[in-house]
């Protein structure tokens, strides 16, 4: 058998199905739609913060979209380390931020494609933790983004790969900043 099918097999067994790999030609949602009913207000589309004047950028079919700050709607960007036994600021509030991320990155692929049903799949979430030492539970925090995602684009288009790291310091003092690759429709 080849690897790819022994994988295949492994995720039917954990509930996943080929769909999970299916293009999504017959996907019958509208994203903006749902958006809608969720009652989720997009932020403006981000602005680059330093060096650089692309927001993502395109390459075939795929868009690797920069790493987006926890800025608020209100335009308050959420500043701290995520640590409560160091005195740090909880999960909880490390998952919203991250979840200002995802709306974030959201926002920046409706103001790049236009039409959100452009999105093919989100293949990949990078999410980076502004964290204390002591603090282990990255991945908690990055669930912000990763839920985010999947209550607006559903499976199996919201279902990407994942990695949620630590680190001692981000820029501007965030407490989180999540990058993307995703893989887009053709116009």
């Amino acid at each position: 058998q080849s690897s790819s099918s022994l994988f295949r097999k492994a995720l039917a067994k954990k509930g996943f199905t080929q769909t999970l790999f299916a293009a999504s030609t017959t996907r019958q949602i509208n994203v903006e739609r749902r958006i809608e009913e969720l009652n989720i207000t997009l932020p403006s589309p981000s602005q680059p913060k330093a060096n650089y004047n692309i927001v993502c950028h395109a390459s075939g079919n795929m868009l690797y979209v920069s790493g987006h700050l926890p800025i608020k709607a209100n335009g308050d960007l959420c500043t701290g380390r995520v640590g409560p036994e160091s005195g740090g600021k909880t999960v909880e509030e490390g998952y919203d931020a991250a979840r200002h991320c995802g709306l974030n990155i959201i926002s920046t692929l409706k103001d790049q494609l236009g039409d959100l049903d452009r999105v093919e799949q989100v293949v990949k979430v990078f999410g980076i933790v502004n964290s204390t030492t002591d603090f282990k539970s990255q991945h908690l925090v990055v669930d912000g983004c990763s839920d985010v995602i999947m209550e607006v684009f559903g499976k199996p288009v919201g279902y990407h790969a994942r990695s949620a790291i630590g680190t001692s310091t981000l820029p501007l003092d965030m407490v989180v900043e999540v990058e993307a690759i995703v893989q887009i429709k053709p116009e």
